[in-house]
């Protein structure tokens, strides 16, 4: 197991920006500057007012839909996630986005918190039960959903479901919680590799359902369900990961799908692809349907518009289709029941309708997007600013650029399409970087520009590279120097996400502890050097058995992070940590001392770097 030298880069440089990425992430913050960010938006009853959710601003702000005026802003403490309404219109429930999470209880009539219930890591998608006593809370990093007595103002139960709920939506009669799980768990190089659409049962707090979607599926960001509670309806990307990424027409790579679940059976009904036959709709996000059911409305993250579909003739048309298998490859199945409306603003996430007007959380622009239906023409949409304009920084403008799909070759995708927040999909895609026919994990950005090489085997000697090789070979674009240069900074002002796995008072438990002592002694350290987990060097660990990469090394992966990762290793065989050590994993047994680990030694082992 000879090493090969570390990657030729200044001392100065990594001690500097090791150090900043180490900096404990307490919730998310304008990277650079104090920008508002809306990520969710809703109406008041009596549809006069909109109350938005301004992630980095962490503000709610109170519109007036008569004038699209800023009328009331209320600060909240942590960044707002999410936000519901009581029942009754007179408490607004807002979650906030940090590890040891809450959920702001807001008095309208005063402006003023009056309570915040503890919940779990990063909650969002807050849901409120019709009679007004059950608040139903999504913790995307624990992996579950908090059921909370909004009487008592406690959490009485959590829920499990499967990989980072980021969406969630009531049936109408409170008895059906539809929860949209973000990315695949298991293993990547399996046959089919897909997130899940949870069902819970609210009465017996328990999971009913799992629906798993088309092969592919990844990035679920929004769910809404139809008005009689019938159909859920889930925005995801769908991608065509088992191909190699010679081309981008037709959605070689990366299509952009609606997802629509029948809510009793518990199962798939069809998946329609949002895109065109020739452009793409990328990163669907919020969804709504009308309150009298006639319209689906998608918000389209990556091409800043919104897909106003005809939900009537949607249900037709999936009815009368002879073929349903092959849906969810038809490019041209939501022609003439779909409008693409443009938006004046950048990066629409957040939906509601109110009415006939649909108002748009435009995330990137600070504003919200208004289409009325009621227009004579509706081919674009003006915005409302939040506030007065904050010039773009190069952080800020490289995270837009990062999302942005209008830089690729037909809208198909964008940066954000592989690695959702800048981490991974949780898929295997076989780039043409080193060769064909041998796929690799798709892996996080996080520290990517301060642990060079880049990619599995090294094969560029940094991050600066990929970015730049990443908009030629797989936007299939040539942009300016600039914008490359303002996503290296973006991605070099990522901050690791504190751990779900640490305690709240941050002291590692006696069997972390314990696991720490084993990272030194099973010789994982060795490799695996803190700060940033890895020496930069690369190693034949026998890991790569057969194929064109047989023989070769490996990058040294950080770890920091390692417990939002998942699956694990260059191909992604290993579906868990303990994967990662079994012979599957480690073949050769050259992966330091792992192998050799007593179960309940590596139970410890395991518990210490989930903390990373």
């Amino acid at each position: 197991m000879l090493p090969s030298g570390p990657h030729p880069t200044t001392l100065f440089r990594l001690i500097v920006t090791s150090l900043l990425a180490l900096v404990p992430a307490t919730g998310l913050r304008a990277l650079d500057s104090d920008y508002r960010s809306p990520i969710a938006v809703i109406a008041d009853r009596e549809g006069r007012s909109l109350y938005v959710a301004e992630e980095t601003g962490r503000r709610i702000a109170e519109v007036e839909l008569a004038s699209g005026k800023v009328t009331r802003a209320i600060a909240v403490p942590e960044n707002p996630s999410g936000l519901v309404l009581a029942p009754d219109g007179k408490k607004l429930f807002v979650t906030g986005a940090a590890p040891q999470g809450r959920v702001q209880v807001i008095a309208l009539e005063s402006g003023k918190i009056v309570a915040a219930i503890p919940v779990g890591h990063t909650p969002l998608a807050p849901q409120v039960s019709p009679d007004g006593k059950t608040l139903y809370v999504c913790n995307r990093f624990n992996d579950d959903i908090s059921v909370i007595d909004l009487e008592a103002g406690t959490q009485i139960a959590r829920i499990a479901v499967v990989r980072e709920p980021v969406a969630a939506v009531l049936t109408p009669d409170g008895t059906a919680l539809i929860v949209a799980n973000h990315l695949p768990v298991g293993r990547a190089d399996a046959d089919d590799v897909s997130a899940v659409v949870s069902l819970i049962d609210t009465a017996s707090r328990t999971v009913t359902a799992t629906v798993i979607l088309p092969n592919g599926s990844t990035s679920l960001r929004g769910v809404c369900v139809s008005p009689d509670g019938a159909f859920a309806y889930v925005t995801h990307i769908l991608a065509r990961y088992q191909q190699p990424t010679t081309q981008l027409e037709r959605g070689w790579m990366n299509t952009n799908a609606l997802s629509i679940v029948e809510v009793k059976a518990g199962k798939l009904l069809a998946t329609v692809l949002l895109d065109s036959g020739d452009l793409g709709a990328a990163n669907p996000w919020g969804i709504t349907c009308s309150a009298d059911g006639a319209r689906l409305c998608v918000a389209h993250a990556g091409t800043h518009e919104v897909s106003v579909i005809d939900r009537v003739a949607l249900h037709r048309k999936i009815k009368a289709d002879t073929s349903p298998d092959t849906v969810a490859d038809d490019l041209a199945f939501l022609v003439d029941i779909r409008r693409r409306v443009h938006l004046s603003g950048n990066g629409p996430r957040g939906i509601a309708m109110v009415g006939e007007r649909i108002c748009i959380a435009e995330y990137f622009s600070d504003s919200i997007g208004i289409i009325d239906l009621r227009a004579a023409t509706t081919e674009s949409a003006p915005s409302w600013p939040l506030g007065p304009p904050i010039p773009l920084t190069p952080i800020r403008q490289g995270e837009r650029a990062f999302h942005d799909a209008q830089h690729c070759f037909q809208h198909w995708q964008s940066c954000a399409s592989c690695h959702p927040d800048a981490r991974t999909d949780g898929l295997n895609w076989d780039l043409l970087n080193d060769g064909l026919g041998n796929p690799k994990n798709t892996r996080s950005m996080l520290l990517a520009h301060q642990t060079p090489p880049s990619m599995s085997l090294g094969i560029r000697d940094s991050a600066e590279m990929s970015v730049r090789a990443g908009f030629r070979f797989i936007q299939f674009t040539i942009i300016e120097e600039d914008v490359c240069v303002a996503v290296d900074k973006y991605l070099l002002h990522l901050k690791p996400v504190p751990s779900p796995w640490l305690a709240a008072d941050g002291k590692p438990t006696a069997q972390q502890q314990r696991g720490k002592a084993l990272f030194t002694s099973a010789a994982c350290a060795l490799c695996h050097v803190p700060p940033l987990y890895t020496n930069l060097k690369q190693y034949d660990l026998g890991i790569v058995t057969t194929g064109m990469d047989q023989d070769k090394p490996l990058d040294t992966p950080t770890l920091i992070e390692l417990w939002r990762t998942a699956p694990y290793l260059n191909d992604g065989r290993a579906a868990t940590l303990k994967d990662v050590f079994s012979p599957l994993g480690d073949p050769a047994k050259k992966h330091g001392k792992g192998s050799a680990l007593k179960p309940d030694e590596l139970d410890d082992l395991i518990a210490y770097l989930l903390t990373l």
